[in-house]
Order: C-alpha cells, then sequence, then structure tokens
C-alpha cells in the first residue's frame, strides 16, 4: 500500500510513500566490505613497553637484597597494569564512538540548529510540566504556538488581551441575563452565542459574529491560521482554531464542554438541562446531530469502536492532542527529526487512541526510512533494490515497525477524507433538513431559558436584593510559560 498519511485537521502533506512489503528479506550474511575493520585497532600505547623500568643486570646478583627484587618486580607490574586498564579505556572509547556513529546512521539528521527550535524545546518541557488532569487550556494553547513565534514578547500580550477581551463580554452577558453561576447549560449558550450572534451592549456591537475562514483554512500556505491567536484578532477561524477558543472560555467562566473530534474535523459538546448531550458547529454557528457527523460517510463502525471520532475528550486527551499540535507547528516550520518522534510518544502516552498522533508517528517513522536508505544508497522505490535492506538489520526492525502501523491505522476504522469531500461535508450543514434541525433545537433552548430567567426573576422578588460580590476572573499568562 502506498503511504504517507496527514494530519486530518492540521496540515496536508504531499502523498510520499513506498510500497509495503509482504514478506521481508531474510537476512544473509553482511558484505564484509561494507563494515569497518576494528582488528587491527592497537589500543594500547604505541610506546608499549617502553616505559616500563627494566629489571637491572644485577638482579641475579646475590648483592642486591631480596626486597629490592621484589620492589622492583612491583613496579614492572604496576606499569603493565596501568598500561593494560589504559588500553581496555582506549577500546571502550573507541567501540562508544563507533556505536554512536552507527546508531545515528540510523537516524534523522538533527534540526538543533535552526532558529526557533529551541522556542519548541521550551514548549515542549513546559507542556510536560502540566498535570493532565488539572492545567489550564488557555496556557496549553498559548505555549504552543507561543513556540511558533519564538517566544515573541508582542504576540504574548495580544493572546493574554485577546482572552480577557472576550471573557469580559461573555461575563457581562451572563450578568444581564441573571444566569446562575451553577446555570452551565446557559453559560454554554451564552459562550456559543459569542461566536454566532453580534454581541450588543447599550444599543452598540461590541463584539461581531465569527465566520468561516475559507482561504487556506488547513493552514498549508500560512500555519498561523491555524492558531486561535489569528481568530481572536481576525475574528474569523476554522474547525480548529474556534473550538480550542471555545474550550479556553468555558474554562474561564467555569462552563463545561468537551472536545470532539470526526474525520479532518472537530466541534464542541456540553450537556443540556434535561440531560442530553448538545452539539455545536462553530463554523456557522448552529446547532449539529450525531447524524449530520455521520453522513459525511468516512466515520467506519471499527472507528467509532476504537474510540476514534465522536467521543468526549477529557482534559488528559485534550491535551495529547495539544501535543499533537506543537509537533505539526514544528514539521511545518522546520521539517522531520527525531524531536518530532519524543513529542508524539508524549501524546500517545496520554491517550494511545489519538489517530493523529498515530498518523503523525507513521508518517515520522517513514521519513526516518527513506532517509536512511538513501544515506546507504538503497532506493526504497525500487522493490528489488530494497531486498538489500537485509544487510541491515535495524533497517529491516524499521521497515517492520512500519508495516505494524500500516495494519494497526487499517484496523483502526481511519480513511482518508479528501479535501473537497471535506468541503462539500461541510457545506451540507447549510442545508434546509439540517437548518430545521438546529432551529428546532435553538428554540428549545430559547423556551427553556425564558423559563428560568422567569424562575430567577421571582426568586429575587422574594428574597432581599443584595448584589453578588463577584470578582471578575482575569486571564493571565503564568511567568512560567514566558
Amino acid at each position: 500500500m502506498q503511504k504517507i498519511y496527514f494530519s486530518s485537521i492540521l496540515l496536508s502533506l504531499s502523498l510520499l510513500g513506498f510500497s509495503q512489503i509482504p514478506n521481508l528479506p531474510t537476512r544473509e550474511q553482511p558484505n564484509p566490505n561494507t563494515f569497518q575493520n576494528y582488528s587491527d585497532k592497537n589500543f594500547v600505547s604505541p610506546q608499549k613497553n617502553k616505559n616500563i623500568p627494566a629489571l637491572p643486570s644485577s638482579f641475579s646478583n646475590s648483592n642486591v637484597s631480596r626486597i629490592q627484587q621484589q620492589n622492583m618486580a612491583m613496579v614492572q607490574n604496576d606499569f603493565k597494569r596501568v598500561e593494560a586498564e589504559e588500553g581496555a579505556r582506549n577500546h571502550q572509547r573507541y567501540s562508544n564512538e563507533t556505536q554512536e556513529q552507527e546508531g545515528k546512521t540510523y537516524l534523522l539528521n538533527s534540526l538543533a540548529d535552526k532558529t526557533g527550535v529551541k522556542a519548541y524545546y521550551t514548549a515542549f518541557n513546559n507542556l510536560s510540566k502540566f498535570n493532565p488532569e488539572d492545567y489550564s487550556i488557555a496556557d496549553a494553547v498559548f505555549i504552543v504556538e507561543n513556540a511558533y513565534y519564538n517566544n515573541d514578547k508582542n504576540f504574548q500580550s495580544t493572546f493574554q488581551n485577546g482572552i480577557q477581551k472576550a471573557i469580559k463580554v461573555i461575563q457581562s452577558q451572563i450578568k444581564n441575563k441573571n444566569i446562575d453561576e451553577d446555570d452551565n447549560s446557559s453559560k454554554n449558550l451564552a459562550i456559543f452565542q459569542y461566536f454566532a450572534d453580534d454581541t450588543k451592549q447599550n444599543g452598540k456591537v461590541v463584539h461581531k459574529a465569527m465566520k468561516y475562514d475559507f482561504d487556506d483554512y488547513m493552514g498549508v500556505k500560512d500555519y498561523s491560521k491555524m492558531f486561535v491567536s489569528k481568530l481572536m484578532k481576525s475574528n474569523t477561524g476554522q474547525c480548529h482554531s474556534m473550538p480550542l477558543l471555545y474550550l479556553i472560555l468555558a474554562e474561564q467562566i467555569g462552563a463545561e464542554a468537551f472536545l470532539v473530534l470526526s474525520p479532518n474535523h472537530s466541534y464542541i459538546r456540553y450537556m443540556d438541562d434535561t440531560g442530553e448531550m448538545q452539539s455545536l458547529e462553530l463554523t456557522n454557528g448552529m446547532f449539529s446531530a450525531n447524524s449530520f457527523v455521520l453522513n459525511s460517510g468516512y466515520i467506519k463502525s471499527e472507528a467509532l469502536q476504537n474510540k476514534l471520532y465522536m467521543q468526549n475528550l477529557d482534559k488528559k486527551q485534550v491535551l495529547s492532542q495539544t501535543f499533537v499540535d506543537l509537533a505539526s507547528g514544528y514539521i511545518h516550520k522546520f521539517g522531520y527529526d527525531e524531536f518530532v518522534g519524543q513529542i508524539i510518544n508524549k501524546a500517545l502516552e496520554l491517550n494511545p487512541n489519538n489517530i493523529n498522533a498515530t498518523l503523525w508517528k507513521s508518517n515520522t517513522d517513514q521519513i526516518r526510512f527513506q532517509e536512511v536508505c538513501k544515506r546507504l544508497g538503497i532506493n526504497y522505490e525500487d522493490k528489488q533494490e530494497l531486498q538489500n535492506i537485509r544487510n541491515y538489520p535495524n533497517l529491516v526492525g524499521q521497515l517492520q515497525e512500519i508495516n505494524n502501523e500500516f495494519d494497526k491505522i487499517d484496523k483502526s476504522g481511519f480513511s482518508i477524507m479528501p479535501q473537497e469531500d471535506y468541503e462539500q461535508w461541510l457545506g451540507s450543514l447549510s442545508n434546509a433538513e439540517n437548518k430545521q434541525k438546529s432551529e428546532e433545537i435553538a428554540e428549545r433552548m430559547r423556551i427553556i431559558n425564558t423559563q428560568k430567567q422567569k424562575e430567577a426573576q421571582q426568586k429575587q422578588k422574594l428574597k432581599p436584593n443584595t448584589p453578588k460580590k463577584e470578582t471578575p476572573k482575569v486571564y493571565t499568562i503564568p511567568k512560567a510559560w514566558l
């Protein structure tokens, strides 16, 4: 099968690949000419035996005491022992250096010398410090995007101010509608309205509804199109940035919401007052239904059984996806090296079912295999020439791992959704049937909210009007991440 996968919601890559080898070649004896000859290495000092003091000609002379003879013999033995130890150390050092050099042959070239890479190292270390069950999603998103901008101070203030501004608008709406602090459904609707409708205060529009950015929505030309910071700045975004901003705002006002993935897409769910999960499609400001997601035609039953899609992600799983975002930005900016594998392994540690992490791991392993083949003068696209990898056990192991990953991905239920099919499917949300379903759900939510507001007003009439003493939550980026 021809493979190189691409991250479905983040970045498309050119479909490079090589044919899977059904039966791995049997290993033949390596050609001796392809290996360095270590047998002629002299690890003992070239001055061997020259520094060892010779016994004087009078050593056996009876005039020399037995003690002097013993001392001289001990000195000779010490010199021999020291020289032998030095030879052993030199041999071990040479062996280690050789193994290290041979090991590098089978690894991707490091990109550590490129400008901006250190910012990603710092970001990875910072994300790794998070408690997966209790962390700030705003901080996690900031760390990822800040790494891309190489810790730019202007970006830091822009990101922080953007979130503060959004929270202020939403909290004002919550206060005006007398929404109770424990009313999770109404708080989610307040956030949803921030995305879907113009927000007015005192008859003036203070925030316009967010729009879908159809231009380069996968960030191929401009990767910043994927970012929450770009969404806050331009008020336009896509299915990656919009749900992340929603989660950030929900976290800041104390509302519970969930990130949900589907092929090439992500959206939001929350639980309403009746205990029913509502799906929010932020790209066009509509309520959605499971049937709409399934109608894409790219969700197999195996994918649902393996929990690839349509699952409410917990914070640990969201953090796993954040590591995928970090790797994606790094790949887009610099390319592949072993650091990508380190990031992806962390993502899979947090969520073994993360299909995007699995795809990036497969990509990384394939790129590594291709680079090593080129380094060894093997044309991996030629099946006949590919048989030469039998002389390199490490390379055979790499191909076995790649084929195992192909099988795992195929059995998971994953399938590639072409860009044109995704665009057509996303546009179908606005058809008459889906619009009607969305309007029915929205009307039901309005009726429930109206009733709750009436009940809240009646309660206020029955008890003294004592204003709540609340301290508005203000988001600030912790100094530890700057």
